[in-house]
């Protein structure tokens, strides 16, 4: 199984309507400036305090800036037991720049 979604994959899915849970690890500030919509921010610094916020048989799909931050909650979820979590590669920033332009760059 992989634990990484691209963008564009990503982009599928929701068109889909596939149901993921969108974790969004970035800062409340980064949050502020750039979001996927639907997603909620848990920064990764509280996430080993909010896993009771996850649903566990849920598809989680970790986002950040770049995908490093997400890279590192995917596979804390992994070593907690959640099944289903993937990485978005190249994080938010490739979102805006591979599927919605409209999502601000910082």
């Amino acid at each position: 199984m992989s634990f990484v979604i691209s963008p564009k994959e990503l982009k599928t899915s929701l068109d889909k309507g596939d149901k993921l849970i969108l974790l969004d690890v970035r800062e409340e500030w980064e949050y502020s400036l750039a979001k996927l919509d639907g997603s909620i921010l848990i920064p990764l610094g509280t996430l080993p305090q909010s896993l009771a916020r996850l649903n566990r048989d849920s598809e989680i799909i970790a986002i950040c800036h770049h995908g490093m931050r997400s890279a590192d909650a995917t596979n804390f979820l992994l070593q907690q037991g959640f099944q289903n979590v993937k990485n978005l590669v190249g994080g938010i920033d490739a979102w805006s720049t591979q599927v919605d332009g409209t999502v601000p760059r910082y």
